[in-house]
This record gives structure tokens, C-alpha cells and sequence, in this order.
């Protein structure tokens, strides 16, 4: 067993092209023994987007607090704490904060998607 607190784990400025505000903290990856998980706490201060990008992978997403706009192919929907949302693999996605405080979600992916 793993057990930590969110305060012992690094946030990092999310480094993608057109990405702005947003800060990523890898809860659980191979570095605790996942073998097919991995979760990821994203805090996106107010304005702040993750630009349209994609992978082979899916998401489950869970939001924590805040709301922003998640965009899915040709979809955009608004969601606020205790939405959760499933991404396709392939699928073009994007994030964007519409409050006035930090929008935070945890992501879920699997370890294919871990660099």
C-alpha cells in the first residue's frame, strides 16, 4: 500500500504549446508501483486553458472544484465539482477555466499514456 498527502507531491507547470495556467501534480504513477494507472491532480488558475490535443489513450476525469469547459471532438460542456467525464481514445480535447477561483480535477489515464 501507497498512502501520501497532496501537500508531499510537486507541482509542476503544465510545459505544452498554448497551454497557460495550469499546473499538474502526478499523484500515483510507476514511481508507487501502478502498473496500469496513473492519477493526476490539474490545477488551472482562473482564465487558464490546456490547448486541443491528442492521444491513444482515454481520460476519466473527476472535478474537484471549480468549473471550467471540457471540449471533446465537436462537444464543449461546462462542469463544476462532482461532474466526471469519460474522453475517448483519439479524441481531440481541451480545457478551459470559466471561474473566478482555481478549477481542479483529477485525471486518470493508463500507464501507456505515462512518458
Amino acid at each position: 500500500m501507497y498512502v501520501s498527502h497532496i501537500n508531499k507531491v510537486e507541482k509542476k507547470k503544465v510545459e505544452m504549446e498554448e497551454t497557460s495556467g495550469t499546473y499538474i501534480q502526478w499523484l500515483i504513477s510507476k514511481e508507487q508501483g501502478a502498473e496500469n494507472y496513473a492519477m493526476r491532480l490539474f490545477t488551472v488558475e482562473p482564465g487558464g486553458v490546456i490547448a486541443k490535443h491528442q492521444h491513444p489513450w482515454e481520460h476519466e476525469i473527476f472535478i474537484l472544484e471549480g468549473k471550467g469547459i471540457i471540449g471533446a471532438g465537436d462537444e464543449e460542456v461546462e462542469v463544476s465539482a462532482g461532474n466526471f467525464v469519460y474522453i475517448e481514445p483519439s479524441i481531440p480535447h481541451w480545457y478551459r477555466n470559466t471561474g473566478n477561483g482555481e478549477w481542479k480535477f483529477l485525471c486518470i489515464i493508463p500507464m501507456k499514456g505515462v512518458k
